[in-house]
Order: structure tokens, then C-alpha cells, then sequence
């Protein structure tokens, strides 16, 4: 069996970091991360076998702040692109391709955010792909938003809709591609990580090495304190406090529109449903105000991001360098 390209995809605050540093510390796999290509620049250029878009694309690509830490040869990526299939799938193996070179690692994966939502593109690309789904319980994922940033745009009710819209890509895609793409919880993965590891090494062809428990691939992430927004841990450490922890964040109104809203999806990954208790005020509010709110907010953000998807995403100004002399030394 080839072994592919290994993309891991998911919402954010879901443990998709967690899982990128165990499979960055496989001496196999050279893991990016939060690239974005697929998101950003995936069709966004025209077509790259016209020089003009190729090298617009290319001066974008070389100032995107996700891209400086990978340190990309510009004259050897054109060099090597006009050598082949100009096409962004190409373009964006090459790009992984330089990075897992200098690493000296046979094997290339990135980890970025919705990656689930390009599936079909990147299966049709790269036929030996594998693509890891991590799922978080929603109520953890939504307080895990709010801890780190402390205001949640579109509120609860976009906070269901997004994870819905990812639950419900995540059991598509593993019925189109049974053998190429695993959901993996984030719950099993933090309570049981060597069993979980071994499970996706068995997976995607490699062999489970305890090396990758330690998290050296990844150095940043394992040194920050890990997998929580709510405190840190010991260097190294893979922490199951933050299981659960929603009831401390989320009111118990925000958890019963929740729990209304996607208890089937819920349910049928192993999510239990939480007692909620309101008074008899708290419970006219959720009735007349929570309900339709939230509800509203869901269907807005379905179709935003139903149109986001046809006419793709721009990249953000902010992602972009604009110190000159940091720019050219890239360029």
C-alpha cells in the first residue's frame, strides 16, 4: 500500500492541534499546520498553467503568515511545477513536499481547520489520502471557544450549526471514503491516546512508535501547556480536565438549546445528554427568546456559509506580512 498525504481535519477548539503534535512526533510524517491551502487559495487564482496566475498566487503564497515558518524555495517550486500537472493540488504537494524534505521525513500531512468541507477534491487528488476527523462533544468545543476568546459570534445557535454541519460532513465523508476516513473522537483520544494512536497508525500504514507520546514533534504546542483553554499542565502531559467542563462555562439555557437542537447527532456519537434544570422564568426566556434567537442564528450562518462555499473564501488581510524587509526575505 502507498502511504499518502495525512490530513486532519476538524473544527476549531476540537483537538486537531493534539492530534497534529502526536503525528508530527512520528519520525515517518512532516505535519503542517493551519496552512489553510485548500481554504485559501484552493481555485482562487485561475488557472495555474498561465504563468500571470501562477506567479500571483506564488507572491501571495510567499507573504502568508502561515507559510513563512515552512521557509519555501520560491525558484525551486516554480522550477518543479513546470515540470508536471499545473494544477493547485500539485502546487500544494509540492509545498508539503519541500518541508518534509528538509525534515528529512518520507511522508507528508497538514492539519487545518474544515479540511473535511474539500473531501471529494482532495480524495480525487491525492487517491491515497487519509483523512483523520476529529470530533469534539459541542457543548466542550463552544465553552472551549468562549474560554479562549471570550465572546462566541452568532452565539450558541451558530455554535450548534457549525458543529452540525461538520458531524454531518464527517458521517458522509466516512461512508464515501470507509477506508480512507476515520472520525475520531476527542474524548477517546485524550482518555486514551497510545490505543487511539495505534488504531490510526494501523490506519494510515505506519507503525505506533511511543515517541509520539511525547509530543517533540511539536515543541510549541507541548510547551504551552497542551490540550486546554483553561489552564495549563504539565510539559507533555495530555489532559482529560477540560472533559466535561462545559457545565462550569455554558449556562444552563445555552446547554439546553444545544442539547435541543442536535441531541440526534449527539446521541449517535456517544454524547450524553446533560439534566438541565430551569426555573419557571428561566424556562418562559429559553420559550420566547432563546428558541427563535438561536434557531434564527443557525439558518444565518447555514447560509452564509452555504454561499461561502460556492464563491469560495478570500484570504484575510491580516494573514498576510506587511513588513517589507520580513516579506522579501521570504520572497
Amino acid at each position: 500500500m502507498e502511504r499518502g498525504p495525512i490530513f486532519i481535519a476538524g473544527l476549531e477548539r476540537s483537538g486537531t492541534s493534539l492530534l497534529y503534535a502526536l503525528l508530527a512526533s512520528h519520525p515517518n510524517i512532516a505535519m503542517t499546520r493551519r496552512t489553510n491551502l485548500w481554504t485559501y487559495f484552493y481555485n482562487q487564482y485561475g488557472d495555474l498553467g498561465k504563468p500571470e496566475n501562477f506567479e500571483h498566487c506564488l507572491a501571495t503564497m510567499m507573504v502568508y503568515k502561515r507559510l513563512l515558518p515552512i521557509r519555501l524555495d520560491p525558484e525551486k517550486l516554480r522550477r518543479d511545477f513546470q515540470q508536471g500537472e499545473q494544477s493547485y493540488p500539485r502546487l500544494f504537494a509540492l509545498i508539503e513536499e519541500q518541508y518534509a524534505q528538509r525534515l528529512g521525513r518520507p511522508r507528508w500531512g497538514d492539519k487545518s481547520l474544515n479540511t473535511e468541507r474539500y473531501a471529494d477534491q482532495i480524495f480525487a487528488a491525492y487517491p491515497n489520502a487519509f483523512i483523520l476527523h476529529i470530533i469534539r462533544d459541542p457543548r466542550d468545543r463552544y465553552a472551549s471557544a468562549i474560554a479562549r476568546w471570550k465572546v462566541s459570534r452568532g452565539g450558541v445557535g451558530a455554535g450548534s450549526a457549525v458543529w452540525l454541519a461538520s458531524q454531518r460532513l464527517a458521517e458522509r465523508n466516512r461512508a464515501k471514503y470507509p477506508n480512507r476516513y476515520m472520525i475520531v473522537r476527542y474524548e477517546t483520544l485524550a482518555s486514551q491516546p497510545e490505543e487511539t494512536l495505534r488504531t490510526i497508525c494501523s490506519l494510515i500504514g505506519e507503525e505506533y512508535m511511543p515517541i509520539m507520546l511525547s509530543m517533540k514533534g511539536a515543541e510549541q504546542f507541548r510547551d504551552e501547556g497542551g490540550n486546554s483553554s483553561y489552564e495549563q499542565f504539565e510539559v507533555g502531559k495530555i489532559s482529560t480536565r477540560s472533559i466535561g467542563r462545559f457545565g462550569k462555562v455554558l449556562s444552563p439555557r445555552q446547554i439546553a438549546f444545544m442539547q435541543m437542537a442536535i441531541s440526534t447527532k449527539m446521541t449517535a456519537l456517544d454524547y450524553e445528554m446533560d439534566k438541565v434544570s430551569l426555573s419557571t422564568l428561566e424556562r418562559l426566556q429559553f420559550l420566547l427568546f432563546d428558541i427563535p434567537l438561536n434557531y434564527l442564528r443557525m439558518a444565518v450562518w447555514t447560509v452564509r456559509e452555504s454561499f461561502l462555499n460556492r464563491v469560495g473564501r478570500s484570504l484575510p488581510g491580516y494573514r498576510i506580512v506587511r513588513d517589507a524587509e520580513q516579506a522579501g526575505a521570504n520572497v
